[in-house]
């Protein structure tokens, strides 16, 4: 089937795509090297909807290339360039397109197309040139590798192949010129690590450091500067020296190494890293062709997996449902927020202090028990504020006017009555909170929201005794503050639309991802979680070995083992959450008597470092009592499973939150869920745990998984 045919077969399974024009112009170059065709990449679009390839787009490009083709062919022209819209190279696939694919044959036209597409700049009588002057991303970045030459803008803010991140390959060259570019070990910085770091971006200084650029121009000029260093290369007063790639040792060295890095991040659990690794290998005697070839296999394959298809929901929840949270009052009930106040001055109120001073950039003024405490919050806050100044990520004007937002007082009456939103992060005990709202209602304006940042506790009962109750939120952040982007935000039973439109507008100022949750207990990732560490420290006080347990949960591949994760959010807060689930749901879950034992000793978990590797504490053992049923590591997953599975179906069925969507979206942003299980739904549905312990999927067919 020829190109043509496949891109219109493709473009028929996708009606609803946002096609990307190629447009030519003719441009003298300067030196009087000649005319160059410079073919941009366009969507009708401003940058924030960014051009990307479908089948329709690619049949667009195919076009300008018959044309330059030729133009080249009659000598017409001495090169061709390919560049972006202002601020957008190009990001990538259209993965709206890839969602609707249902046959492993239409799959294969699809990168087949892109490859066919591609191969012809390669394939140019003249030289060709990319011009990468805003974000490039997965095909965007691909179409560049298969120019002669590249340029690269500074001010590219985000450069990458996210492909293994959403569960796929770089399928239209990454995975085989990358390595023959800039060596393997290079390539697979790229193509694995950075993408199974949370999908990290290099920038335009990086491009060009690791040698995928030729040449690196500002911002303000690069097009002018582009075309000028080009006509320098045509001429020749500019060569191009790029390193040879060793072919030897050091590329087999660099794929095993791939493989631990994908190891420590997926255990094996997701296949589209070790996929790329092989291709990379391959590729390594192999000529680009084959490598080409092993692209389309590796894409048609995991685009049929169940494993894309979660992955491709986890990044919509992320992208899309996110920015609409589900439930949330309408926006234009939110009230104007102009001052914050803070509770506490301990390490979580200071993290929240900061958050709300540089994402909202009004006053925010810390209180506490005495002056010591409240001094130590500014000043923690002012250090992070000059650990920032010295990172060179804010400037030192900036820096100074963040100082002068952040304040502390003990008069709450003067630091709190000109406040919209004050939100309180004091010790996790209900009558400790009900005095300080209490203490709150009677300094603040009518129109204050009251919050709180409690983990687990009633947010109804918290607000019992005021005389506006409505005025009371939950908002749970995640820590650490910075980097989580989850903040559950529960309505209690009298909440009003009012504060609820004003704390879900908060959120989106802070940049954070607003779930809507019901006042229950725990709400839902530690409700989850508790859960989950339930049945895995059960097994552990049963008898199962600790060892035992930590293999028992790497077919999920979690970012770290539930062990690691107690360490992480303390046994002292494990306990108490597990206190109030234990409470409200006695029939389900339990109090470990080790756990308490453990908080006891002031321990921090089980594990100690000891010459450079993670041991099992002498100490903590001694401390525990275990029982003498060991499990099978099967047995321990199974159980954790069953268990999780159970309390999402009921807490969807106490509308805890609006649809099971919302857990996944919870779970991947407050809990690190990976990204390629789709969350957690997905996971269980895949492997048939639902319908076991519920009876039935929690996700409609085709949502994350491939439709019927």
């Amino acid at each position: 089937m020829s190109t043509t045919e496949l891109l219109k077969r493709a473009a028929e399974l996708f009606p609803g795509e946002v096609v990307t024009s190629a447009h030519v112009r003719h441009l003298d170059l300067p030196l009087q090297a000649g005319k160059l065709a410079l073919i941009t990449l366009d969507n009708g679009f401003d940058h924030t909807k960014p051009t990307t390839f479908g089948p329709g787009s690619l049949a667009k490009l195919s076009e300008a290339l018959d044309q330059v083709e030729a133009e080249a062919a009659d000598g017409k022209i001495v090169a061709v360039a390919v560049t972006g819209k202002p601020f957008i190279f190009a990001v990538g696939a259209d993965l709206k397109g890839v969602e609707v694919l249902k046959e492993h044959s239409d799959a294969l036209a699809i990168g087949k197309g892109g490859h066919d597409v591609f191969k012809r700049i390669a394939a140019l009588p003249v030289p060709s040139f990319a011009f990468y002057n805003g974000a490039a991303m997965g095909g965007g970045v691909e179409v560049g590798l298969h120019c002669t030459y590249r340029t690269v803008s500074t001010g590219v803010p985000a450069f990458s192949l996210p492909e293994v991140f959403l569960g796929l390959v770089p399928g239209w060259g990454g995975c085989t010129i990358l390595p023959n570019l800039i060596g393997p070990s290079k390539a697979i910085k790229v193509i694995i690590e950075n993408s199974m770091s949370q999908n990290k971006q290099l920038r335009g200084k990086d491009v060009f450091e690791l040698g995928i650029a030729d040449a690196i121009f500002e911002p303000a000029d690069f097009l002018e500067q582009s075309l000028l260093w080009a006509s320098k290369v045509l001429t020749g007063a500019t060569a191009v020296e790029r390193e040879e790639i060793d072919r030897g040792k050091a590329w087999d060295d660099a794929v095993a190494w791939g493989r631990l890095v994908a190891d420590s991040k997926v255990h094996g659990a997701a296949p589209a890293a070790y996929k790329a690794l092989d291709i990379i290998q391959q590729v390594k005697d192999a000529d680009l062709q084959a490598g080409f070839d092993a692209e389309d296999v590796a894409l048609a394959d995991l685009i049929m997996s169940g494993e894309l298809r979660a992955g491709l929901y986890a990044f919509n929840l992320v992208q899309r449902r996110a920015k609409r949270p589900f439930g949330a009052p309408d926006k234009s009930l939110a009230r104007p927020v102009t001052k914050v106040g803070v509770v506490g001055a301990g390490l979580m109120a200071s993290q929240l202090a900061l958050l709300f001073a540089r994402r909202l950039q009004v006053p925010v003024v810390l209180t506490d028990i005495d002056q010591e405490r409240v001094d130590k919050g500014v000043g923690y806050v002012h250090a992070e504020i000059d650990k920032l100044l010295a990172k060179g990520r804010i400037s030192p004007d900036n820096a100074n006017r963040l100082k002068g937002l952040v304040t502390g007082s003990l008069d709450k009456a003067t630091a709190f009555g000109d406040a919209d939103f004050v939100i309180e992060a004091v010790f996790e005990e209900m009558g400790v909170k009900q005095n300080v709202f209490a203490d709150l209602e009677a300094v603040v304006s009518p129109t204050c929201v009251l919050a709180t940042n409690t983990s687990s506790l009633s947010v109804t009962e918290m607000a019992s005794k005021l005389q506006h109750p409505e005025r009371v939120v939950g908002f749970h952040f995640f820590n650490p503050v910075a980097i989580l982007p989850l903040l559950e935000i529960v309505r209690a039973e009298k909440t009003d639309d009012a504060s609820l439109a004003t704390a879900f507008g908060v959120a989106r100022k802070l940049k954070k991802t607003a779930v809507l949750t019901k006042d229950a207990p725990a709400f839902v990732v530690n409700r989850i979680l508790l859960r989950f560490m339930d049945a895995i420290q059960g097994a552990i006080d049963e008898g199962t070995p600790i060892e035992t347990v930590e293999k028992a949960v790497l077919p999920l591949g979690l970012p770290m083992s539930p062990i690691v994760l107690l360490e992480l959010v303390g046994p002292a807060i494990a306990l108490h959450v597990s206190e109030t689930l234990a409470a409200a749901f006695p029939e389900r879950y339990t109090v470990s008597e080790n756990l308490g034992k453990l908080v006891k000793a002031g321990k921090r978990g089980f594990y100690v470092w000891q010459d450079g590797q993670q041991v099992l504490d002498p100490e903590v053992l001694a401390l525990l009592s275990f029982g003498t049923t060991v499990l099978t590591e099967e047995q321990v997953l199974a159980r954790a499973l069953d268990a999780v599975a159970q309390e999402i179906g009921l807490m969807l069925d106490e509308g805890v939150v609006g649809e099971a969507q919302d857990i996944d979206l919870c779970m991947i942003t407050g809990a690190g869920w990976p990204f390629h299980l789709g969350g957690i739904t997905p996971y269980l549905d895949r492997e048939g745990v639902s319908e076991r312990v519920n009876g039935k999927k929690f996700l409609a067919p085709g949502l994350a998984s491939i439709p019927a």
